[in-house]
């Protein structure tokens, strides 16, 4: 090898040492920083609640990143954000993680994802009779009208399973209620856990209706593809251990309980372990 091929083979391999240190140090970062930042949302019960005269964050999204956060031997410091927001929070790394997210081939392009924190299903909050049953095809015509908060996993949902139905979109989820309890619209479209919450809290929007098929979907973490594997396989496998043995669960329920929402209150066949 000559002088030449040497030198630029060193480069490449000290290239290559600094690439590794300069992307392996997420952890050792957060940790540096002394918090653990995420993206929360106003009014997203039981996801996040914030009180508006303490201004302490609440939601099993919260019990979830605190958890975290004392693993890693810090604080957590929330940043409020939207559901349209939170991945690009990730991604221009304002924020640490973004929890709550279901992947998408889309998403996919801008941030990466963990392994699933819990599993969710779609439904709609209907007091209309005439919803109760019907499949998701059958919801799909144009004499039906839904609302929707934008940006939001449910709002995908209506994209890829109600595209001929006319579909409302809000930049609230409050916005996309009153749709629905003025008459603007036939159903709220959204996530079961919120539905549960959405029914109980406002019962003149009706009740959770769970169309067919039953749309079950991981809820994945969200973390920066400028990170480093030791941060995504760390992450994964709190959220792996904490699923399988019921700490996720246990979190989610706990923040149900203050609406009268108990495991009994489930559809049939509804399950967070997937």
């Amino acid at each position: 090898m000559n002088l030449f091929a040497k030198i630029g083979a060193a480069a490449t391999l000290a290239l290559s040492i600094f690439s590794t240190a300069a992307s392996a140090g997420t952890i050792e970062d957060i940790r540096a920083r002394g918090v653990l930042r995420i993206p929360a949302i106003l009014n997203e019960v039981p996801y996040f609640n914030k009180d508006p005269r303490s201004g302490e964050w609440k939601g099993f999204v919260i019990d979830m990143a605190n958890d975290i956060a004392k693993t890693l031997g810090v604080k957590l410091e929330v940043v409020e954000s939207s559901w349209a927001n939170a991945i690009l929070d990730v991604q221009s790394g304002k924020v640490d993680m973004a929890f709550a997210v279901t992947a998408t081939p889309p998403r996919a392009m801008s941030v990466s994802f963990t392994a699933p924190t819990y599993y969710n299903s779609f439904v709609l909050v209907s007091a209309k009779p005439e919803l109760t049953g019907l499949s998701w095809n059958e919801l799909n015509d144009p004499k039906y009208t839904f609302a929707v908060d934008m940006g939001s996993s449910q709002d995908l949902i209506t994209q890829q399973y109600l595209p001929k139905a006319n579909v409302l979109r809000f930049k609230t989820r409050d916005e996309a209620i009153v749709a629905v309890t003025t008459g603007k619209a036939h159903a709220l479209v959204n996530t079961m856990l919120n539905g549960l919450v959405i029914a109980k809290r406002a019962p003149a929007i009706g009740a959770v209706k769970v169309p067919t098929p039953v749309l079950s979907t991981p809820s994945v973490i969200a973390v920066n593809y400028k990170g480093d594997e030791v941060f995504k396989s760390f992450v994964s496998a709190w959220a792996e251990y904490n699923r399988r043995i019921g700490n996720n669960q246990t979190w989610i329920l706990d923040s149900l309980k203050p609406f009268g929402i108990e495991l009994t209150d489930m559809p049939p066949g509804f399950g967070f372990g997937g």
